[in-house]
């Protein structure tokens, strides 16, 4: 993840090749829920997320340079009314959201993220995703996105810049031992 991005524009297409890369992930029962809002002015999503006063302390203030904003979002109900169409209704999905035990609209959101974080890196940019947490109403809002979709998260896409990793990079990734599980008998 880069945190520290150069002003620079990206080249023409890019954006739309990286989302093209993006949106080939898998999607159950192929929903193609996954939705994506290019913000190329990037000061008009700060507004609605991060206030001035949190601006002035904000650690990563080269995070807030990034020329593109990729907004990902994801429409539940376009599962539920896949699932029931007559080659999934004996699934029982097609019911409502809640019948969905694991809620692939974000499994397949993340798998998108991933793509599309892959794509970029491929592409020797710098990319970067981040929550709305709090603000994903504001967002919705703010940018005039279609309602009933959710808010994943959003990546940030550029040329990186000088980075300092997270405190988080420091973490030690867990052995293959503590991670990996072989079924069968008993």
């Amino acid at each position: 993840m880069c945190r520290n991005f150069l002003p620079g524009p990206l080249p023409d297409g890019a954006v739309a090749e990286l989302l093209d890369h993006a949106r080939r992930a898998p999607s159950a029962g192929n929903t193609q829920a996954v939705e994506f809002c290019v913000v190329n002015d990037p000061e008009q999503y700060w507004r609605l997320t991060l206030t001035s006063e949190r601006r002035a302390e904000f650690p990563w203030p080269g995070l807030l340079v990034a020329p593109v904003l990729v907004v990902v979002l994801t429409d539940p109900k376009r599962y539920v009314q896949r699932y029931s169409e007559p080659d999934k209704s004996h699934t029982g999905l097609g019911e409502s959201t809640e019948a969905w035990p694991v809620p692939y609209w974000w499994v397949d959101a993340g798998m998108a993220v991933q793509n599309l974080l892959i794509a970029a890196t491929t592409a020797n940019l710098g990319s970067c995703f981040f929550g709305t947490f709090e603000h994903e109403d504001a967002v919705m809002v703010g940018l005039g996105l279609p309602k009933g979709r959710r808010v994943v998260g959003t990546v940030a896409l550029g040329y990186p810049d000088n980075d300092r990793p997270s405190s988080s990079a420091n973490r030690p990734r867990r052995s293959l031992d503590e991670i990996i599980y072989y079924g069968g008998p008993p």
